[in-house]
């Protein structure tokens, strides 16, 4: 027997009968919920929500309007209180009657607006036609389905009688795909949770993400050869990870510093190289600037783009360790949580993780042509929420 199952066995019979039982309902009432859960998804994925220029009641265009409005027509179906802040993000909320007035929550982040749909699809990309045991179409895994299985989870902790000891939110952005505004607008107006999770990435626990720091060299046309001088030797023709710019950096979380995204392009008539890092923890955006800058020759110039500060959740804390044993119960894995280059709501919500859902091997699915969500996989992932939202019921949430 394998240490994975070992592990499992014993996180079995460390709970009480009481556990035993409330485990199974759990797993009943996932099976049970999936064909409204299947029909909930492709309610949502027939609309189009992609970002388009702003109307009334829609910021962000009738699209993600639209696609907010149904989600929370979905939770009030479902019995959640539900709130709709200015149109841009929204939350169904479960909040027992003995904390009703209390402040602090675990919120749960997810989106409804999608990218574009884009060319060579198989299957009617607003469909959510089920074939091969997948649903398909635009927004599926990438991030209707994800959110509305958690909203589901917790509707089925609800009907159980599960309580919590602070309120519980499920939270629809409109504005992920280009630019995170719903979710700033969003801490304008409401506290941020004392935990929670963004289903928006992949399995296991991802506790940390890099940095993103785009960043482009300028030169004017009679300088052009000095810029393609500097970025020949001490870019293009060196390993990857920045070594020749002394930006080498790296650390045991996130591993070796990445540079990618190379691009030449003109604008405003000066011609430029432009380039991402994808960097650890252990430096900073500004030492980075200083040591490029320290490396450049007269006539070429450094500018800022973009940049996404890292992020890094304590791997050792208790909300981590128990999605962590979660996810290793239910998939019967011995996992580790994890980093990812990627970004998340996890980069604008204080006290989030990444968590879920796609799971090993699973990748270059979410924006390109069919995007698909395995139906078994959807109910493995809705079980995991579940459980883990059972989990943390039962932890100390609560500040004194």
């Amino acid at each position: 027997m394998d240490k994975n199952t070992n592990d499992n066995k014993k996180y079995d019979k460390n709970r009480n009968i009481s556990d035993e039982e409330i485990i199974l309902k759990i797993k009943e009432e996932v099976k049970k919920i999936q064909p409204e859960l299947i029909e909930k998804i492709r309610e949502l994925v027939s609309i189009y929500s992609i970002q388009t220029e702003p109307e009334e009641n829609a910021p962000f265009g009738k699209g993600p309007a639209e696609a907010l409005d149904k989600a929370l027509e979905i939770s009030e179906k479902l019995g959640f209180n539900t709130a709709n802040i200015d149109n841009k993000i929204g939350y169904a909320e479960y909040v027992p009657e003995e904390i009703r007035d209390y402040e602090e929550y675990i919120g749960i982040f997810g989106h409804v607006d999608v990218v574009p749909l884009g060319e060579g699809w198989k299957y009617p990309p607003l469909g959510g036609k089920i074939e091969n045991n997948r649903i398909y179409g635009r927004g599926v895994l990438d991030n209707k389905g994800p959110i509305l299985s958690n909203l589901f989870a917790l509707h089925i902790l609800k009907k159980l009688g599960i309580k919590f000891d602070i309120p519980v939110r499920i939270v629809f952005g409109t504005n992920e795909e280009t630019g995170f505004a719903c979710v700033k607008h969003y801490l304008t107006k409401e506290k941020v949770p004392i935990f929670g999770w963004t289903p928006d990435c992949k399995w296991p626990v991802v506790y940390g993400e890099r940095g993103r720091l785009k960043v482009r060299i300028y030169s004017e046309m009679k300088d052009l050869e000095k810029l393609y001088e500097f970025v020949n030797e001490y870019i293009l023709s060196v390993p990857n990870n920045g070594v020749k710019l002394k930006i080498n950096f790296k650390d045991d979380d996130f591993g070796e510093m990445i540079l990618r995204g190379y691009r030449f392009g003109i604008f405003e008539n000066r011609h430029f190289f432009e380039f991402v890092m994808s960097y650890p923890a252990i430096c900073k955006k500004e030492q980075l600037m200083d040591l490029i800058r320290s490396n450049l020759t007269e006539g070429t110039e450094l500018e800022e783009i973009s940049n996404w500060n890292p992020v890094l959740y304590d791997k050792n804390s208790e909300y981590v360790q128990t999605l962590q044993k979660v996810y290793n119960y239910v998939t019967e894995f011995n996992a580790e949580p994890v980093t990812t280059t990627g970004g998340t709501y996890a980069k604008i919500i204080p006290n989030i993780i990444a968590y879920g859902p796609s799971f090993p091997g699973q990748k270059d699915i979410a924006h390109l042509p069919d995007e698909w969500l395995d139906l078994s996989d959807l109910e493995k992932i809705t079980e995991i929420y579940a459980f883990s939202l059972y989990e943390i019921s039962k932890l100390k949430n609560r500040k004194e």
